[in-house]
């Protein structure tokens, strides 16, 4: 079976489980059963790697499966394109049962559908850069100009330009993964699979490679399935984060529906260190449009609206919705008798986009001063944010700040802005 639509998920995951030991299938009974883990493991002597695990991973994702040391995350990653056996339970990608492969079927899929990284660089210390990114076209029989070629491309893709003769052993720790990364990507892959790629490397450079990655998959459009078992990090460049506990899939979601709505206790106390500056976007705090100023209106008109909302001050906003700026009440009280409003006396005020996060708000804030007015794609006004609504996001958390009143009662405070 093909994958019918472009809707279809790209793996699909059915009840999928894995033991390790000769005991399986008294040990999925049990575990069918509602026995724990730990007790299972003491009473056949296997070792439970995932067990009943159910999910969808879309094209063109990053989906991070995370989990404490012996969660079963890098398990279920080689269960994906069957490096390991399940007991029970099915694998699809894009529509085909890969449980019902046989091994010729399964190394085709493999060759055309699948990249690996793993924490481990494993690159051949007698090669150059070329040559270990070219090794696996090598393997698939490719032509030394198509391969080297194919090779050099993706060299570029991942920052290692102008190093492509030199051997791993002169290159650093982040450069030698980044080979690794390129070597999965010379075959062009749909899917990559990564397995605590970054881990071993110190934090600086990690956080380089992540840019990087994020960088490459806005150029590439991959399916990524990441294992880490670092928050922060999945929270970066996840786009859905699935979380283990022994052996079991606990939750699924983005990292801003993980944050503010835990499964369980499990979950909340995994998450509890997590920095939601990174996480929190402009979209999820901003305050509604509920008053503003038209270019065209009449000083008078703008006074009445002031003197409605209680504002000193309004954003001005045309009516497909562009920003023109902002009026403070005292320039318009020295044009209470014009017709239309003095465009020379519009504040410009800084700008920014749904998608920035809590992070990229405060420093903008800072920068430029406040309210940051958020456009979105079209430049047309969606809300504002300022310091009174950060401050009471850092102060409540996100799920009270959703079942609250707005800190704005309209598109802006009642605190005169500070253009930077």
């Amino acid at each position: 079976m093909h994958r019918s639509n472009e809707n279809s998920p790209r793996i699909r995951l059915e009840k999928v489980s894995r033991i390790f030991g000769k005991n399986s299938t008294k040990a999925l009974r049990q575990l069918e059963a509602g026995i724990g883990k730990q007790q299972v493991q003491q009473d056949t002597g296997v070792v439970v790697g995932v067990h009943d695990v159910s999910l969808d991973i879309h094209a063109g994702e990053i989906f991070v499966i995370m989990g404490l040391s012996g969660s079963g995350k890098s398990t279920l990653l080689r269960l994906i394109n069957r490096l390991l056996e399940p007991n029970s339970g099915r694998v699809f990608i894009d529509g085909e049962d890969v449980t019902a492969m046989g091994a010729g079927q399964l190394r085709s899929l493999r060759r055309r559908k699948f990249g690996m990284v793993f924490q481990s660089f494993a690159l051949l210390p007698h090669r150059t850069v070329l040559g270990n990114v070219a090794f696996g076209l090598e393997i698939q029989g490719v032509s030394k100009s198509e391969r080297e070629a194919r090779a050099m491309q993706v060299i570029e893709t991942v920052g290692l330009s102008g190093y492509e003769q030199k051997h791993a052993f002169e290159l650093s720790g982040g450069m030698q993964q980044r080979v690794g990364l390129a070597r999965a990507l010379a075959a062009d892959p749909e899917i990559l699979l990564m397995d605590e790629a970054f881990s071993a490397l110190d934090p600086l450079i990690r956080s380089q490679l992540q840019d990087d990655l994020l960088e490459i998959q806005d150029k590439l459009g991959k399916t990524i399935v990441f294992v880490s078992h670092d928050l922060d990090e999945a929270i970066k460049i996840g786009t859905r984060i699935a979380i283990l506990r022994d052996g079991r899939l606990v939750q699924v979601g983005t990292p801003q529906e993980i944050l503010a709505n835990p499964a369980d206790d499990y979950v909340s106390a995994f998450v509890e260190g997590a920095d939601r500056t990174r996480v929190l976007t402009a979209a999820q705090i901003m305050q509604p449009l509920r008053v503003a100023a038209n270019p065209k209106d009449s000083a008078r008109a703008v006074l009445r609206k002031m003197e409605r909302s209680g504002f000193g001050g309004l954003l001005v906003v045309d009516n497909a919705r562009h920003l023109s700026g902002y009026v403070r009440l005292a320039d318009i009280s020295v044009q209470r008798d014009n017709n239309q409003l003095d465009p020379n006396s519009f504040i410009p005020l800084p700008t920014g986009t749904p998608d920035m996060t809590l992070a990229d708000v405060i420093q903008r804030i800072n920068a430029e001063g406040s309210p940051l007015v958020i456009l979105d794609s079209r430049q047309r006004v969606t809300g504002v944010v300022d310091k009174s609504t950060v401050l009471a996001v850092l102060a409540q958390g996100e799920a009270q700040i959703a079942d609250s009143e707005p800190a704005l009662a309209s598109d802006l405070s009642s605190s005169e802005p500070s253009p930077g």
